[in-house]
């Protein structure tokens, strides 16, 4: 289960329940928000980005404090499947 929630400002407390439950903190800046969310919701965009993440790595591996955009460094793929991936939820 992923749970968003907004801590201060641009930063947010993802908690990903599992075997382990882990908190991770995220800062998405509005740019991120109209660049990849494309109208969605920021807590939709959080949630799938955390989907993608858990198809790739357990949550024990996903880093505890990051800006959005990183995950673009690790996974490539990542802006392109996400865009998809929230255009096809709406």
């Amino acid at each position: 289960m992923i749970e968003v929630k907004q801590s201060a400002g641009d930063e947010w407390v993802v908690s990903v329940k599992s075997t382990v439950t882990t908190h991770h903190r995220v800062r998405v800046t509005k740019k991120d928000v109209e660049r990849l969310a494309e109208g969605r919701p920021l807590e939709e965009l959080l949630q799938e980005s955390f989907r993608f993440l858990l198809e790739r790595e357990p949550n024990t591996s996903i880093l505890p404090s990051f800006d959005l955009p990183v995950i673009g460094r690790y996974f490539p793929e990542y802006e392109r499947e996400i865009r998809t991936r929230l255009q096809r939820a709406h």
